[in-house]
């Protein structure tokens, strides 16, 4: 009986310096209490982390990704629509993958017990949608565009409006949260989440572009937002701690 051939796992090229925010970062406050005391160690990609997960098509629901629908009546808000395509380091689509986002109303509220300013809980509106990438590694997304609101952060800070992301590889291991931001928001100046990337450019990559190709008359403006999980163009990824 011959013996098995080799596993051989993937090696995956280290993201460039600048790209991603650092462990501790003083103009972000709470990242002092969050971030490890000791030096990170690099694990190896072994079976569980190349092994895909059990998604499909039957546990997507009709409305999944469509925030605006589901409910007894119409949120409130400008619409959106979000598209864009998961792609690797090598530009190759990303298929069949996990994407899920969570979201701010239009007032600046999460449905969240820990959100407590007093902007009003919108009845229409969840704030939360998932999705699976088609073969060509697209994805799309109805919702309302967030508002800013109020953290405690700093003397009158704001947070941009942003749409949190979490996309996933082919396992349950291989999760990524990222966070879309708007062209032109007056906020980012301010924002010590934003501004805790090093790099201006991989600052600009967490920036949305306005489509208009894909903007629906009298209906929903459009946006489009690649997410790269490796490489050079790299998307920014956070700590999954990180509640804001």
């Amino acid at each position: 009986m011959s013996a098995p051939a080799e596993l051989r796992l993937p090696r995956y090229r280290r993201d460039p310096d600048g790209t991603h925010p650092p462990l501790g970062y003083p103009g972000y406050r709470s990242t002092a209490l969050r971030h490890p005391k000791e030096p990170l160690i690099v694990l190896p990609h072994l079976l569980t982390e190349v092994t895909g997960p059990a998604l499909g098509p039957g546990r997507i629901g009709e409305f999944d990704n469509d925030l605006t629908k589901g409910h007894a009546g119409e949120p409130q808000g400008q619409r959106i629509i979000v598209t864009g395509r998961l792609l690797d380091g090598d530009g190759r689509p990303i298929r069949d993958s996990l994407v899920e986002i969570w979201q701010a109303n239009a007032g600046g509220r999460y449905r969240h017990t820990g959100d407590r300013w007093p902007s009003p809980l919108d009845p229409n509106f969840d704030g939360a949608g998932r999705t699976l990438t088609d073969s060509e590694g697209r994805y799309t997304f109805t919702t309302i565009k967030p508002g800013a609101y109020p953290w405690k952060n700093h003397d009158n800070a704001w947070r941009p409006a942003h749409i949190h992301f979490s996309v996933f590889g082919s396992a349950f291991t291989q999760r990524l949260v990222t966070q879309m931001y708007f062209p032109e928001d007056p906020l980012f100046s301010q924002d010590p989440i934003f501004n805790s990337i090093p790099d201006e450019k991989a600052r600009q990559r967490m920036i949305a572009r306005f489509d208009l190709d894909r903007t629906e008359a009298e209906w929903a403006l459009a946006f489009q937002f690649d997410i790269v999980v490796r490489g050079r163009e790299a998307s920014v990824f956070e700590d999954e701690e990180d509640e804001h």
